[in-house]
């Protein structure tokens, strides 16, 4: 058997599933392309996507819901400058997609664009980062209720206090068509896989949560037993720990993040606020500030998505770009922000790969893949070690940002007191509240643990949700504010 370089295979497949079955080849992306811009538009581009999702829930010893669906159809954009005209349609065919063509391009005046031959055709370089399985079929359905349903007996039998398991499994298989303006074509097959693990433990009449699980784009067998075993333990020992814990106490402390899932902070306190379109407005707070010192000294921050496997890489982003591993802080030194095209443009800058949307009904837009902080020199135990009084934080539920001020707001799930040096006892309702400029100017020791999280991140920005991932090493923050309940 002859096997084709992964690109092309992925854009066989990609043809196979959007265009063969609705009678449509290049010559019709070709064409519709070509009513856009005999207008003068400063670019166009045709996003086809097909994505089959598959869930199972378990509550209360039991599969409860089980749900599948697909989707498919067509997004058709054209940019003028700041302007964009965007249309999208689930029916895949010439007359919707001309129609879709002949709509955007009434962004700008008739007959002014000037191109005579039509562009030549590329195929995008893309990146091998992931196989194209369809994870969905890597189990059968019995198989999944049974992944479920050891999940369940295995937190029971943890300890007698687990009152409560739930537990989910999400697949999604994602094929992407992109064809643009100037002739290039890309394509990716992207596989998806989460399991989550909820528990709630009681004790003396008090009840507790805890949390676990992860996932990445691989096929379902990556749930061994080991693994559930993980995400289990993981849970399990959130909310027992939450049992014991005391109310937190407030103020302006010492805080030590611990590595992995706690760069969810960096993600929303400093990643946003990197992203091209709100620093091309100059509603960031980094907005003009390329070459200061914006961090303390070796503090280095990546957006990479070219990390195999992992839930927030992408062979190609959604306007067919490669993928980058994006220096945004480098020793403290803001380098640069990620882009999409069309802010890439405007700023006069290559885009890096970071151009992404939702669905195939959503407009894209600079975003996150992942983001997260090299490790330094410390050993962790000496960071916490070196706490007078104050909070060691090592996992984080929800938290929200203000980019234009770059305050934020976070509520740590699993957080312990610590004096001279020694943990003393879990706390509860903790938050963490600060400028994320401001914050990452009080690092004062960066562990050499970098982690990155396990596979569970969804981003979400004006109203669009899409997979991310996040990572840092363990680190000392100091005279951060922390809101608590004592």
């Amino acid at each position: 058997m002859i096997s084709r370089e992964p690109t092309i295979e992925r854009l066989a497949t990609a043809q196979q599933l959007l265009l063969t079955p609705f009678g449509l080849d290049e010559s019709h992306l070709s064409r519709a392309l070509a009513e856009i811009t005999a207008h003068k538009v400063d670019d166009a581009d045709l996003y086809f996507q097909y994505t089959r999702s598959e869930g199972w829930s378990l509550e209360e010893g039991i599969v409860k819901t089980g749900s599948f669906s697909i989707d498919q159809g067509v997004g058709v954009r054209a940019v003028s400058g700041e302007k964009t005209a965007f249309a999208y349609s689930d029916d895949i065919s010439e007359a919707s997609l001309l129609d879709a063509a002949r709509t955007v391009r009434t962004i700008s005046a008739a007959g002014r664009n000037g191109r005579v031959k039509a562009p030549v055709r590329k195929v995008a370089t893309s990146r091998s980062l992931y196989g194209g399985v369809d994870p969905i079929s890597t189990l059968d359905s019995t198989a999944k209720v049974e992944l479920l349903g050891k999940v369940e007996k295995l937190a029971r039998s943890r300890d007698p206090r687990v009152a409560q398991v739930m537990a989910g499994l999400a697949s999604e298989y994602d094929v992407v068509l992109v064809a643009r303006a100037d002739g290039t074509l890309a394509a990716d097959v992207r596989p998806l896989v989460r399991l989550s693990v909820t528990v709630i433990a009681e004790q003396n009449g008090r009840r507790e949560m805890g949390s676990g699980g992860g996932g990445g784009r691989f096929g379902l067998a990556y749930f061994d037993d080991a693994q559930i075993a993980e995400y289990v333990d993981q849970a399990v020992q959130q909310a027992l720990t939450n049992l014991e814990s005391r109310p937190a106490p407030a103020g302006e402390m010492t805080v030590v993040l611990g590595p992995g899932w706690p760069g969810i902070l960096l993600h929303e306190a400093i990643g946003h606020g990197l992203e091209g379109d709100f620093n091309r407005k100059g509603s960031s707070a980094f907005s003009g500030r390329i070459g200061e010192r914006v961090a303390a000294k070796g503090v280095t921050v990546l957006d990479d998505g070219t990390i195999a496997d992992r839930r927030g890489s992408l062979n190609v982003d959604d306007e067919g770009n490669a993928t980058q591993r994006n220096v945004l802080i480098e020793d403290g030194i803001l380098k640069g922000y990620i882009q999409d095209s069309l802010n890439a443009r405007l700023m006069k800058v290559p885009p890096t790969g970071n151009g992404r949307r939702e669905s195939y009904a959503h407009v894209p837009m600079p975003r996150m893949t992942n983001t997260y902080m090299l490790g330094g020199d410390r050993v962790p135990g000496e960071i916490v070690a070196s706490i007078k009084k104050g909070l060691y934080a090592t996992n984080f539920g929800g938290g929200q940002v203000d980019i234009t001020s770059g305050k934020f707001v976070f509520s740590a799930s699993e957080a312990y007191w610590v004096e001279n040096g020694k943990i003393q006892y879990p706390v509860k309702g903790a938050t963490l509240v600060g400028n994320g400029p401001d914050a990452l100017t009080r690092v004062t020791m960066i562990g050499n643990d970098m982690a990155l999280d396990s596979g569970v991140g969804t981003c979400g920005k004006e109203g669009q949700s899409v997979p991310v991932g996040v990572g840092q090493p363990t680190l000392r923050i100091d005279g951060l504010t922390v809101g608590g309940t004592a």
